[in-house]
């Protein structure tokens, strides 16, 4: 979506009145207007569905990013890091989940971004509704719409459960004036994510030339993903616990994520994980992306569109930038759970077991070092910049620890290439992968495995697994046993595993493989594990981090946030709070 971001920039330029967006839109000369009636025509349509599209990285920003890590740091895999716990108050205290407020304002904020995104989708939707309907382009651009909708819904329900559903054509202002956060149950709201994705998936075509639009397998992974946190249902009111485990919601998840799906549009796992996270046009869009947000650099505008939306993950960088914002930092627990013992599998910790550091004999799954910067290696694969357990690379000064994010970071050697000082904080033009192919692998995984296919399960397991392995002879880090002293040890599950021993090899892989991109909180909420897992976190952790010290996670109220006193004090009523005791 390259293109269709810069086509963006012209239609709005146009639309706007405005002449100034660069040198070449001058030399522009125009040739007409669009009424109403022809800006409804297939070839013209697009000049408002851009907006759409465009406000997947317009209406975000760094404190409100789209990707939504500031809420991950909620679970076991990071902190919330920065320069100390005035810096971001709010999301400190969300990570402790002691003192939250419904007035906190990033609440209200990411509620009101999302909104925003979806009202020009909607504006979208009711214009292809005046269109002609027998045309194949207005049927795919109608589909490509749904699918954006069920994506902002999608977020705004993994954060809120309870929210009001803007899906009906031409609202008036009474409609919105009367809309309910509890218009659906939650398992009804989740359908209506699906009804969405359905109607896209049976139009939207197997690839697309712009890059960023959806096709028939990102609806597949998106249906799979919903399906997935559709079946582990939490209807009671008064509890966020799971009820039941519905077998057709899984059997969905199964029929979407079919392999044929995949491999007719050529996807599959990369050789090298890191693949997934690099800017260079090489590997961006590549087999594994299903789909991902696209940004776009020198495209005429002042710093291109370029991803904002991770900039305050950008750690210190010694002689590059020295005020690096430094959040999102990977935790102690992320970086033990990829020790491996003698037979390449995930360690079980007893409490004499070391914590883990580059150097030590201990082994270590490769996918470690493309997850997380550790002291004694170089901070995205370059030798000119070795991270050290010192407070230039730390703005905290080491109170969130000294690890450092890597999958939403760029080579620092490519400024002015693919990561630029946009007012004194980087900006980079890497896409943000939203589906890729190893966690459709791994829900197929875990669906198969709840339905007592524990052989099945593992079997694709051990296909993200051997990738993995791979990555010690073949990857950005397989030198690094060579140079640093670290030691790689990965191998495939062998024998035989009942249902539960499946599942839980099936969570353990879901966290060492898409750590840090900001799946591990929700996956845990969707199990039923959060309570349970973040507490134990929180006792083991605050013996080496001191600001978890009194940190507990409520049951029945921290799954989710609370819907914002802004948003409620509007609604005349019509919408209702988590349970909590908000």
């Amino acid at each position: 979506m390259k293109t269709i971001y810069m086509k963006y920039i012209c239609a709005m330029c146009a639309i706007c009145g405005l002449t100034a967006c660069s040198d070449f839109l001058e030399e522009q000369v125009p040739q007409a207007t669009l009424t109403q009636d022809e800006v409804k025509k297939p070839e013209y349509i697009d000049n408002v569905l851009i907006s759409a599209y465009a406000g997947l990285l317009s209406i975000e920003d760094m404190n409100s990013s789209f990707s939504l890590w500031n809420y991950d740091t909620r679970s076991d895999d990071a902190y919330v890091g920065g320069a100390d716990f005035s810096d971001g108050e709010p999301f400190h205290i969300l990570e402790l989940h002691t003192t939250v407020m419904t007035k906190d304002w990033p609440y209200n904020d990411i509620w009101q971004r999302f909104y925003k995104f979806l009202s020009r989708v909607s504006l979208s939707l009711d214009m292809l509704d005046e269109a002609d309907q027998s045309n194949a382009t207005i049927q795919q651009r109608t589909a490509e719409m749904k699918f954006l909708r069920a994506y902002g819904h999608f977020q705004l329900k993994r954060l809120f459960k309870k929210i009001p559903f803007v899906n009906k054509l031409n609202m008036t202002e009474d409609d919105y004036n009367n809309m309910s956060n509890t218009e659906y149950t939650n398992d009804e709201g989740w359908q209506q994510i699906i009804n969405d994705l359905e109607d896209a998936y049976a139009v939207l075509p197997v690839t697309q030339s712009e890059k960023g639009r959806p096709t028939k397998a990102a609806a597949a992974a998106f249906l799979a993903k919903v399906y997935l946190y559709k079946a582990y249902h939490q209807d009671n009111a008064t509890s966020n616990q799971v009820t039941s485990i519905n077998e057709a919601d899984l059997q969905k998840v199964v029929d979407y994520t079919n392999p044929s799906i995949y491999a007719a549009a050529g996807y599959g796992l990369e050789s090298d994980m890191h693949n997934n996270f690099r800017p260079e046009e090489q590997y961006e869009n590549g087999k594994e992306s299903i789909w991902a947000i696209q940004y776009s650099k020198n495209d005429g505008t002042t710093w291109g569109n370029l991803n904002f939306s991770n900039r305050l993950i950008v750690p210190c960088i010694p002689k590059v930038h020295d005020s690096g914002c430094d959040f999102y930092k990977p935790s102690i627990n992320l970086v033990n759970a990829y020790r491996t013992n003698a037979d390449g599998l995930p360690l079980v910790a007893t409490a004499a077991t070391q914590d883990y550091e580059v150097g030590s004999s201990q082994t270590v799954d490769p996918r470690l070092f493309v997850t997380v910067g550790l002291p004694g290696t170089p901070y995205m694969f370059n030798t000119s910049y070795m991270m050290s357990k010192t407070n230039t690379w730390s703005r905290s000064g080491g109170k969130y620890g000294y690890f450092v994010s890597l999958k939403q970071n760029v080579d620092p050697a490519t400024i002015n290439e693919y990561i630029f000082n946009a007012d004194n904080q980087w900006a980079s033009s890497m896409n943000r992968v939203v589906f890729r192919y190893a966690d459709v692998l791994l829900m197929r995984a875990e669906a198969l495995a709840q339905q007592n296919k524990p052989a099945e399960a593992i079997a694709l397991v051990n296909q993200v697994r051997e990738r993995a392995k791979s990555m010690a002879a073949n990857s950005v880090v397989s030198n690094y046993p060579n140079k640093y002293g670290v030691h790689f040890a990965i191998n495939s599950y062998k024998g035989t595993y009942d249902k539960d021993a499946a599942m839980e090899i099936v969570k353990t892989e879901r966290r060492l493989e898409l750590a840090m991109e900001s799946e591990r909180f929700f996956d845990l909420v969707r199990w039923g594990d959060a309570a349970t897992v973040i507490n134990k976190f929180y006792t083991s952790e605050s013996e080496k981090m001191s600001f978890l010290k009194g940190a507990w996670f409520t049951a029945d109220k921290n799954e989710y946030l609370p819907i914002p006193w802004e948003q409620l004090s509007a609604s005349n009523g019509h919408y209702t709070q988590n349970c909590g005791e908000w």
